[in-house]
């Protein structure tokens, strides 16, 4: 297909990522470079989108503060159609990345604004036929943003635009349910997930397995290995086909690898390129994004 623009409709967040020295201290001090950076999963996919040279409108939500009005210059900067619709009453989205020594990673994640995505914030002029939709799941797990995040998938429906979704994270998915999530997202042509989200959605921790399982309800499945790299199942097909990660020599932040994986892999699929390539083209853009602190490209 000749893809006109990619619409991404998703969460907004700012990044207090925190990046310990030393092993965690419970209940005491522990020495740490905190900076703070623009994210989002949906905000994230739509900026590695834009940097890529794709024609990217991301629809969201932020709060009339600071850091909504930082967020959405940031994203004009990229090069990003930023349709954000301001909410007078809640802050925008707030996430603290705890990153550990090792590298590890949690997240404690305010939503704020993205929480109140209306129906009526996605605007209708941005879903015609020739377009994508990406729906980050984030939307669809939290309960205030479901309804637009629903609508979305409508709209693009009726628009006969292609669809894909992510996972968003493996904690809200559980509590969400496998069965409202893969009803919800009936219609989309591709699921990107990675292995923990693909087994909270079939039950089956072997990757492989649980995108076969899961091409009951799409056509196309990919699923993140992280650093085995990626796989693509394809509806009756009988085995996936899969790519080695890129090797990163030192990997300084995992925060967005995953965003930027599906930035870089949906531009090739949906030219119609050979899914090794789009699968290739995902982890390079991972470990471009493992390789730097922040979830999003530089600026």
């Amino acid at each position: 297909m000749t893809l006109t623009r990619v619409v991404v409709v998703g969460d907004l967040m700012t990044d207090a990522v925190a990046r310990a020295a030393l092993p965690l201290a419970k209940g005491s001090d522990t020495p740490a470079a905190v900076t703070m950076h623009g994210g989002g999963s949906g905000a994230n996919v739509a900026s590695w989108l834009a940097v890529e040279g794709v024609e990217v409108a991301f629809v969201g939500r932020r709060g009339s503060d600071i850091a909504g009005r930082n967020r959405d210059m940031e994203l004009m900067g990229y090069g990003v159609d930023a349709r954000l619709v301001m909410d007078p009453e809640r802050p925008t989205g707030t996430c603290v990345v705890l990153v550990t020594h090792k590298g590890d990673r949690t997240l404690l994640s305010d939503p704020g604004a993205n929480a109140a995505l209306l129906p009526e914030d996605i605007p209708p002029d941005l879903f015609n036929q020739g377009s994508h939709l990406h729906l980050s799941g984030y939307s669809l797990v939290n309960e205030g943003s479901r309804k637009a995040a629903i609508h979305a998938l409508n709209l693009a429906r009726k628009a006969q635009m292609s669809i894909s979704v992510d996972g968003g994270s493996s904690s809200p998915l559980k509590r969400t349910g496998a069965e409202p999530f893969l009803e919800w997202t009936q219609g989309a042509r591709l699921l990107v997930v990675n292995a923990d989200q693909a087994e909270v959605l079939t039950g089956r921790d072997d990757p492989a397995a649980a995108a076969k399982v899961l091409t009951a309800w799409y056509p196309q499945v990919v699923i993140k290995c992280g650093a085995d790299g990626a796989l693509w199942y394809p509806n009756g097909r009988a085995e996936p086909l899969t790519v080695p990660a890129e090797p990163v020599d030192k990997i300084l932040d995992g925060t967005g690898a995953g965003d930027a994986f599906c930035a870089g892999f949906l531009p090739p699929w949906l030219d119609g390129k050979p899914p090794t390539e789009a699968l290739a083209s995902g982890c390079a853009l991972a470990a471009k994004a493992l390789a730097h602190i922040g979830a999003r490209p530089a600026l």
